[in-house]
């Protein structure tokens, strides 16, 4: 029984095997399928309307219809459903569920190291490693169009992304299995050896965004959040972006809310490993608000927690953010922890190379008296990204590129990675299929965006709230 369990995944010929079986079962050129029939995108975001604070659904929608880009970026569950409708090779890894260009960027390791890596994981679920790459190929395409870069541009930049994860797939193939574990992209490294690549300018810009990332901690977030009022320290409303918890429980005495939250925080703990638990709980509970995030998240309960250390100098940020059913999730078979929020935080752990030494989950009931799971992390902790928006062809190409190297190494740890690379092989078959993929799609998601803001200007969506508020 030892020996088999040792040796479950088989040896690396046998591994290798299942993945030219793969190939042959779906050959690569079946990636560049796009299913258009039977296909209700508006249909696919009405549905997520009832999990949604209403007040905020109109700005989830506002942000959403702002370019293709934004809606690419909201309709994570349009994709799903079309990638389940997508021939896929099987081979099985924990994906991130959302992996566009936006959702990589820069944050902390524990040791204090500025790391590149994933940094969005609502969606995470175990499913096959291709959707994940179609979905970061996808997104290079629809923010390239938005930069006005020509289809050329776009393509190299395409067929250097994927080629990348499977150069990147290769090489962890080879290597043995803490190897693998240990890879991470450390900034300042990369800064080295980027060194001869970037142009002038794009090296300031790097330099400009690594520092802003290093600016962006609690003390930040303290001077940029909070006010003292009446000799204590509060977190500054902006409704409805961000809603103190006194302005959301009228008539409820500040020392019952309090302790509530106090109570929530410390079961929160529990989730936590013992040395980060005891310094978790070394904080005290100051002010709480609820706070407007990303795109596709607006609408879903999210708040920010003010705690203090030693002193008033010594704040800890927290964001808590409700975890939903990730949008995969009906369309695999994979079952997961029974929490939400310890499945967000369990992929996160798998796939990361360091995680937040506050990362952890609860259940918790919420204002209207429903039970939600919810996943809890630092808020900022030298948090960064780069903006798409400004980017030049050569530097998406590079962003690209690095973006796939860090999607296979988080696959690598979680899928087989030898039958991933047997699968990918040695040519460009599997990048142009996807590439064709990309491009295909990026069409669909322009369509995609047209219907949307055509349904929100007639008040489709507006019905579709008004039935369930």
């Amino acid at each position: 029984m030892a020996n088999r369990r040792r040796n479950a995944l088989g040896s690396p010929n046998e591994r290798a095997e299942l993945g030219v079986a793969a190939r042959e079962l779906v050959p690569p050129d079946a990636h560049a399928a796009v299913p258009t029939d039977g296909r209700d995108p508006v249909g696919v975001i009405a549905e997520q309307i009832p999990s949604r604070l209403p007040e905020l659904v109109p700005v989830r929608h506002e942000r959403m219809s702002a370019s293709p880009f934004a809606f690419f970026r909201g309709a994570a569950a349009v994709m799903a459903a079309d990638l389940a409708r997508s021939p896929h090779t099987g081979l099985q890894a924990q994906l991130c569920g959302d992996a566009h260009l936006s959702n990589f960027g820069m944050f902390a390791s524990p040791e204090r190291h500025l790391l590149f890596d994933i940094n969005d994981f609502d969606e995470t679920y175990p499913g096959p490693w291709e959707w994940d790459l179609k979905r970061l190929a996808a997104s290079l395409v629809v923010a390239g169009r938005e930069n006005d870069f020509s289809r050329k541009q776009i393509r190299k930049a395409l067929l250097a992304t994927v080629g990348q994860y499977r150069d990147a797939m290769a090489t962890f193939a080879g290597q043995g299995n803490l190897e693998v574990w240990y890879a991470r992209v450390d900034i300042a490294e990369a800064q080295r050896v980027l060194a001869d690549v970037l142009d002038a300018r794009m090296s300031k810009r790097l330099d400009k965004a690594v520092a802003k990332a290093k600016s962006r901690d609690h003390r930040y977030s303290l001077a940029k959040l909070t006010e003292v009022v009446d000799g204590h320290r509060r977190i500054i409303g902006e409704p409805p972006f961000v809603v103190p918890i006194s302005d959301l429980t009228p008539g409820v005495a500040r020392d019952e809310v309090e302790e509530g939250v106090e109570h929530l925080l410390w079961e929160y703990t529990a989730s936590l490993a013992p040395g980060h638990r005891d310094l978790a709980r070394s904080y005290t509970f100051v002010d709480m608000a609820r706070k407007v995030v990303g795109v596709g998240s607006v609408g879903t309960r999210c708040w920010i927690v003010l705690m203090r250390g030693r002193d008033d100098d010594d704040p800890l940020f927290l964001q808590i953010k409700e975890a939903q059913s990730s949008v995969l999730a009906r369309h695999l078979s994979a079952h997961g922890p029974r929490n939400e929020g310890a499945r967000v935080v369990t992929g996160q752990r798998v796939m990361q190379a360091a995680s937040d030494i506050f990362l952890g989950w609860q259940r918790a009931v919420g204002l209207d008296g429903q039970s939600r799971d919810f996943y809890v992390r630092q808020l900022h902790d030298w948090k960064g990204s780069v903006t798409i928006e400004r980017m030049a062809p050569k530097g998406m190409r590079l962003y690209g590129q690095l973006c796939a190297w860090t999607l296979a190494r988080a696959h690598a740890r979680s899928g087989d990675r030898i039958a991933i690379a047997a699968y990918l092989g040695d040519d460009d078959h599997v990048a142009q299929a996807v590439a064709d993929f990309a491009e295909a799609y990026a069409d669909l998601n322009e369509r995609d965006h047209a219907a949307f803001v055509d349904a929100v200007a007639s008040g489709r969506l507006n019905a579709a709230q008004e039935a369930i508020a």
